[in-house]
C-alpha cells in the first residue's frame, strides 16, 4: 500500500473554553491532541500506540518459531516474510494463559487472561485495549477501534470492564467512512442530541445519588462514591465526545475502499483491514486497535489450497493437509509483514510509526489439530522495546502471556505492574 497523504485539521482551540451540559458548566481541560501543533511545540514526542492482532487458527510451530534462541537465529519459514524489519520485532515461545480450559473457546480471554473460559459460570474481565482506552482514549476522536475479518467464531477480542464483548467492524468501507467521511448536518445534530440526552441522564443519576447518600451508612456511602466515580468518568468522556463531534475529520488522499464480499478472498479482505488500521493510526484518529482474523470457516483462495481452513487445522499430521495449512498461514504472515514494513516506512520526525506502535500478533491456539493452548505463537513488533530476538521460556510450565501485556501497557505510559494472571513484566523484553 502506498502511504497516503493525510491533512490533519487545525482548529483554534481555547484552553479556557466552557461547555454547557444541562445545569452543569464544565471547563474543558487542555487536550494535547486537540491543540494546534504550534501550541504543542515542534519537539513534542510522538504518541504511543498499540495494535493487538489475533488469528484463531493457531500456527504450525516449526514454521513459526526459529530453532535457535537469542539474536542469532535463522528465520523460520513464516518469519522470513518479516526480514525487512528483523531488528524491530521479537518472537516469544513458552507463553500462555493459565487455567485456559482449552479449545477455540480461549478466544474469549486472549486479551483478558480470564480463567476457565469454558466454564458455565465464566465471567470475562477487561481486555488490555479497553484498559488502555479508559486512560488514553480521550486523546483521539475514537478511543479505540475493534476491527475484524470474516466475523466471529467462539469469541472476540475487545472486552469491556463489565465483561461484555465489543463487536468488531467487519467492513473496511464503513471504517473509512467513520474515520474520514464528514457527517451530514443531520447526522451531527443527531449525535449531539444523543450525547446531550446521555449527559442529562447522568445529571439525574447524580442528583438522585446525592439524596440517597444522606441516608446511607459509611460502608454503603463508600460503595456509592466508587460508583459515582465511574459516572463522573463517563461524563468526562461524553463532554470529550461532544468536542470531537464538532471538530472536522482529517482528509486523506486514499479513496474509500470497496468491500470484498467473497469471504474466500480472506487474504485480500485482511489486507484491506490492515490498510484501514494504518490510516487510523497515521491520521491519529485512534491509538488503540484490535484486529480479529478468522479464516477458519472458509476455503481461502491461496494457490495449492482446496479445503476449508478448519478442516486443515485438524490435519492429523497428513502431509497434504499440512502443506495446505502452511500455505494459508504463510499468506497471513505475508500480510503481517507488509503491514509492519509499511508502519516502519511512515516517518514521524526522526522516528517511524512502527517505533511508537507496539504491535502484538498471536493466536489463542498453538496447535489446532489437538486444540492445544500452550506455547502460543506470539510476536511483538515495534514500540519502545529492544527487539531482534527469539525469547524462549519454559515450554512445560509456561510464563503467563499477561506478563507481555503488562510490558505493553507500560509502553503506553500506564503505571501498571500487574494485569489479570501476570506475575510481572516479561523478562528479557527491555525498554529501549
Amino acid at each position: 500500500m502506498k502511504t497516503p497523504r493525510i491533512a490533519p485539521t487545525n482548529p483554534d482551540w481555547n484552553r479556557r473554553q466552557f461547555l454547557r451540559s444541562g445545569s452543569a458548566v464544565l471547563a474543558l481541560p487542555f487536550l494535547e491532541a486537540l491543540a494546534p501543533r504550534v501550541a504543542r511545540g515542534t519537539a513534542a514526542a510522538p504518541p504511543k500506540r498499540m495494535v493487538c492482532i489475533m488469528t484463531n487458527t493457531g500456527m504450525i510451530a516449526e514454521n513459526f518459531f526459529p530453532k535457535e534462541t537469542g539474536k542469532d537465529y535463522m528465520p523460520s519459514r513464516y518469519l522470513s516474510h518479516l526480514e525487512s524489519i528483523r531488528g524491530r520485532y521479537s518472537v516469544m515461545q513458552g507463553l500462555s494463559h493459565p487455567d485456559n480450559s482449552g479449545g477455540h473457546v480461549v478466544e474469549k480471554s486472549f486479551l483478558t487472561g480470564a480463567r476457565f473460559p469454558a466454564s458455565a459460570v465464566f465471567k470475562n474481565s477487561i481486555s488490555i485495549d479497553q484498559l488502555a482506552a479508559e486512560s488514553l482514549g480521550h486523546h483521539t476522536r475514537f478511543p479505540f477501534l475493534a476491527l475484524g475479518v470474516n466475523g466471529q467464531h467462539d469469541g472476540l477480542l475487545s472486552v469491556s470492564r463489565d465483561g461484555v464483548f465489543i463487536p468488531p467492524e467487519l467492513s473496511p468501507a464503513k471504517v473509512y467512512q467513520r474515520l474520514f467521511t464528514p457527517d451530514t448536518a443531520e447526522e451531527s445534530e443527531r449525535r449531539m442530541r444523543e450525547i446531550g440526552q446521555r449527559v442529562s441522564t447522568l445529571d439525574f443519576v447524580n442528583e438522585k445519588a446525592k439524596r440517597l447518600s444522606r441516608s446511607l451508612g459509611a460502608e454503603d456511602r463508600a460503595r456509592l462514591d466508587q460508583y459515582l466515580t465511574s459516572v463522573r468518568e463517563l461524563e468526562r468522556r461524553l463532554e470529550q465526545a461532544r468536542v470531537w463531534q464538532q471538530r472536522e475529520k482529517p482528509r486523506v488522499s486514499m479513496p474509500q475502499p470497496q468491500d470484498i464480499l467473497d469471504t474466500t478472498q480472506d487474504v485480500d479482505r485482511a489486507r484491506l483491514m490492515y490498510d484501514m488500521t494504518l490510516l487510523a493510526l497515521q491520521s491519529d484518529s485512534t491509538r488503540i486497535i484490535t484486529l480479529y482474523l478468522n479464516p477458519l470457516e472458509v476455503t481461502v483462495k491461496v494457490p495449492g489450497v482446496s479445503d476449508r481452513t478448519h478442516t486443515l487445522t485438524h490435519h492429523g499430521n497428513e502431509p497434504e493437509k499440512l502443506a495446505q495449512l502452511a500455505n494459508v498461514e504463510e499468506a497471513g504472515m505475508k500480510n503481517l509483514g507488509r503491514f509492519l514494513a509499511t508502519l516502519a516506512g511512515v516517518n514521524e520526525g526522526d522516528r517511524s510509526l512502527l517505533d511508537d506502535t507496539a504491535v502484538l500478533f498471536g493466536s489463542n491456539m498453538s496447535n489446532g489439530n489437538n486444540h492445544s493452548n500452550v506455547n502460543l505463537p506470539v510476536l511483538l513488533a515495534g514500540g519502545r522495546f529492544k527487539h531482534g530476538q527469539h525469547l524462549q521460556f519454559d515450554l512445560k510450565n509456561n510464563t503467563p502471556l499477561c506478563n507481555l501485556f503488562v510490558s505493553m501497557l507500560q509502553h503506553m505510559g500506564l503505571e501498571r505492574d500487574a494485569f489479570s494472571s501476570s506475575t510481572g513484566t516479561l523478562k528479557g523484553l527491555e525498554m529501549a
